[in-house]
């Protein structure tokens, strides 16, 4: 039986294009955007209060630019992938600003309809990761740092992308509340908490 190729080009073009959409339609049912985006989501809503050009996308690659010096710092060297990183977060943070508008018109009501819109959100998050990490190509700063971390101390990754995946739900209420109020949660719900906890099993069963 001939094997079947899967070339990371594609991957990496197919990762960029699904986690935008995942990302927008997350934000559409409203019920917390995923863990991993929830602290740019804030950021945007408050800057966008002052600074209406603040998208979420713009907050997208200006976030992920903040992870990528986190990853010089923590693995201690510099490396041209980590810049590539950085283009990668800003082309995401356009097709998830041209995503926000191809979905716009959607109907978002009905409680049903924004339960499909989280689903759909959620399944194409876990997808879009695991594409990301099938290919050389340089990942937004998100998969950057899991893979790094992963690769230096030897963890298994997705046990390490569920560990980051609860870190930054953390970081979403800190500045949730910090930006809104004690108690406020902007970005951050009952979703966020559910994604956060199954996102690593369902990117771990797309790898495979």
């Amino acid at each position: 039986m001939k094997k079947k190729v899967f070339y990371t080009e594609l991957s990496y073009a197919l990762g960029l294009i699904i986690m935008a959409f995942a990302a927008a339609f997350t934000e559409k049912a409203d019920f917390g955007m995923s863990m991993v985006v929830a602290p740019a989501y804030i950021l945007h809503l408050k800057m966008s209060q002052f600074l209406p050009w603040f998208t979420f996308g713009v907050a997208e690659y200006f976030f992920q630019g903040l992870l990528v010096l986190a990853t010089i710092i923590v693995m201690r060297k510099f490396r041209l992938s980590y810049l590539l990183s950085f283009v990668t977060a800003v082309l995401y943070g356009t097709m998830l600003d041209c995503a926000m508008k191809i979905i716009a018109p959607l109907p978002e009501s009905a409680f049903v309809v924004r339960v499909l819109w989280y689903i759909l959100g959620t399944v194409l998050c876990s997808f879009a990761v695991s594409l990301f990490f099938h290919t050389y190509l340089s990942p937004e700063a998100y998969e950057l740092i899991v893979k790094e971390l992963s690769t230096k101390y030897k963890l298994n990754i997705n046990k390490v992308k569920t560990a980051y995946d609860c870190v930054s739900t953390v970081l979403g209420v800190v500045l949730s509340f910090a930006f809104f109020g004690f108690g406020v949660f902007e970005g951050v719900k009952l979703g966020t908490v559910i994604c956060a906890f199954i996102n690593g099993f369902l990117i771990g069963r797309f790898s495979k």
